[in-house]
């Protein structure tokens, strides 16, 4: 609750930054992992991702159950990776959002501290903290997760009362299901940034 708190506070203590920026952003410099791969990833299975998510969301496995299978049919394929962590949310018209999870990838002995940071324009007014499950198709190596992902246009919805929307960039999906956001997610568009450290503008 106290880490919700904090979250929260950031959120007002910024609501006066405004912009929207709908372009991927890759490193710096040339990276020596590979953006796309023609080989096979280790992939987690729907099994294994709705006992995770039951766990980490701490909401009944047939309602993540529900969501999970809508994400794997949307895709077509199974995720490389996940990232569990926690947010909190608020607009005003202008919305922000402020995250910290961790990244796991099957291939890995242990899990990567990611933050995320977004800006959004949308019809809603409110604020919210909630848990958030990520998929994430398309990743190869853990340090490819930090750039901008733009979200989908049309992709948020509600299913198994839970929130499922997408963000992509340079073929990266992250599918984010979250717990406690209502009908917000439907209300807005806009991007998002994952990086290593928290930063308190959100581009």
């Amino acid at each position: 609750m106290h880490r919700r708190q904090l979250i929260l506070s950031g959120l007002a203590a910024t609501t006066g930054v405004s912009g929207l920026s709908a372009c991927a952003t890759a490193p710096a410099s040339d990276p020596n992992y590979p953006i796309r791969s023609d080989q096979d990833a280790p992939a987690y299975t729907s099994e294994e991702l709705i006992a995770a998510g039951s766990r980490e969301l701490g909401i009944a496995a047939e309602a993540i159950g529900a969501a999970i299978e809508r994400i794997f049919a949307d895709q077509g394929d199974r995720p490389t990776a996940y990232i569990a962590g926690e947010e909190g949310a608020g607009a005003a018209g202008v919305g922000l959002r402020y995250g910290r999870g961790a990244l796991h990838m099957k291939d890995l002995s242990a899990s990567q501290e990611v933050f995320w940071q977004g800006i959004s324009i949308g019809w809603d007014v409110g604020g919210n903290a909630s848990r958030v499950f990520t998929l994430v198709y398309g990743l190869y190596h853990p340090d490819m997760i930090y750039r901008r992902y733009p979200g989908v246009e049309g992709s948020a919805y509600l299913v198994g009362g839970v929130g499922v929307n997408y963000q992509a960039a340079d073929g990266i999906v992250l599918a984010p299901i979250r717990t406690g956001v209502g009908l917000r997610l439907g209300a807005n568009v806009g991007t998002m940034a994952y990086s290593r450290q928290r930063n308190i503008l959100p581009f």
